[in-house]
């Protein structure tokens, strides 16, 4: 009988201001299994402080009280990997893989924390050199590992449907056509060449985009809202938390849901976690 795997991923905004907020209580309730975090902001002391009994993994930026990713899980990994091998990025706490055995397969997750960018600046420039490391990477995953998924906040709203003001964006950092067309080719079919919205054409990876498949071609749903004007009370969002796995593990697949707060008030980030059930073993 296959195994179960609840898997959520979320930009925290910092544990320690998140589990103040009212996290714990959610994730008391919410039966996680896997929990991916980003955007920590905090030690491997601090996290063990705000999420006890978890095992937890963690990539820490070298800049104190900015970025982080980490790995948390109620079973043991058999192996952690930080970083996408270039040492200036690495040093931002912005990548970290997990194995897990499960049933007798091994599933691959990653927390990943895409930079933010800035259009035409030098912050974009580093946003470019991560797309590209991280396209690198997950070829080679995607090669390797049935089992894999890539989830987190990964600062770029792959189509329309992902923003609902997407036309006031789209010269900015998050929905410029040169981020979208990664995401074209990183969920393009396996070794076919793919146009992308930029004009390129590169080839595909095959990975897919759960959140999109379970709802289609749909507007959202949105994962992140700004903190200015009445963005979250009218639903003014973008999609941009994802689980991107790859084809075997993406048939294994459901629950996708996105856990949006009652309301403003009750929030503990800025973002939503993003939640889905995959099913291991025979």
């Amino acid at each position: 009988m296959p195994q179960r795997i609840r898997l959520a991923s979320v930009n925290v905004n910092g544990i320690r201001a998140a589990v103040r907020n009212g996290m714990a209580g959610w994730l008391d309730a919410a039966d996680v299994d896997v929990l991916t975090l980003q955007e920590v902001r905090a030690t491997a002391a601090d996290l063990a402080g705000a999420l006890p009994g978890w095992t937890i993994a963690n990539d820490e930026a070298l800049a104190k009280g900015r970025a982080g990713v980490a790995i948390a899980s109620r079973i043991e990994p058999s192996a952690v990997r930080r970083g996408l091998g270039d040492e200036s990025m690495d040093l931002s706490g912005r990548w970290i893989e997990a194995d897990f055995d499960v049933a007798g397969a091994t599933l691959t997750a990653v927390s990943a924390y895409v930079p933010t960018g800035e259009a035409d600046t030098a912050r974009q420039d580093l946003k470019w050199r991560f797309l590209d490391e991280m396209s690198v990477r997950m070829a080679q995953i995607g090669s390797s590992t049935p089992y894999a998924v890539v989830t987190g906040d990964l600062n770029v709203g792959h189509r329309e449907f992902d923003i609902r003001n997407w036309k006031g964006n789209v010269k900015n950092a998050g929905f410029l056509p040169r981020e979208r067309a990664y995401f074209d080719r990183l969920l393009g079919p396996a070794g076919q060449r793919v146009a992308a919205v930029d004009g390129s054409v590169g080839l595909g990876l095959g990975w897919v985009d759960i959140g999109r498949r379970t709802h289609g071609e749909v507007d959202g749903p949105y994962t992140w809202w700004s903190s200015r004007g009445k963005a979250f009370d009218n639903d003014t969002g973008w999609r941009i938390d994802y689980h991107l796995a790859t084809g075997p593990l993406a048939a294994r697949a459901s629950g996708y849901h996105v856990v949006r707060a009652a309301s403003w008030d009750t929030r503990w980030s800025d973002h939503a976690p993003v939640v889905v059930d995959y099913a291991l073993g025979d």
